[in-house]
């Protein structure tokens, strides 16, 4: 490294805008995820990753497949290990 550097012939470069209607975050994705998301890119010949990310979020919210509340009944089932069949009824029993 030199000690002093001469920039009077320096130039910015250009500072490219925001788009409109995009939102800068930083955001924790599993490894898997972002592996599987810019495979399908790289299938595809090149893009953006972030990109797919977008447009499969976009998806989601403006056709959504299920009702939250379906989806988390089933989750549910499955943790407490019934798998989402009914549980059999009980014979009530008389008094003699």
């Amino acid at each position: 490294m030199r000690k002093h550097y001469d920039f009077s012939q320096a130039r910015r470069g250009p500072v490219l805008p925001v788009s409109k209607g995009k939102t800068r975050i930083t955001i924790r994705l599993d490894t898997d995820l972002l592996d599987w998301f810019r495979a399908r890119v790289n299938e595809a010949g090149g893009g953006n990753y972030q990109t797919l990310i977008n447009q499969a979020l976009r998806r989601l919210i403006d056709n959504p497949t299920e009702p939250l509340e379906v989806v988390v009944r089933r989750v549910v089932r499955q943790e407490l290990g019934q798998g989402g069949t009914p549980r059999p009824r009980r014979r009530k029993t008389r008094a003699a």
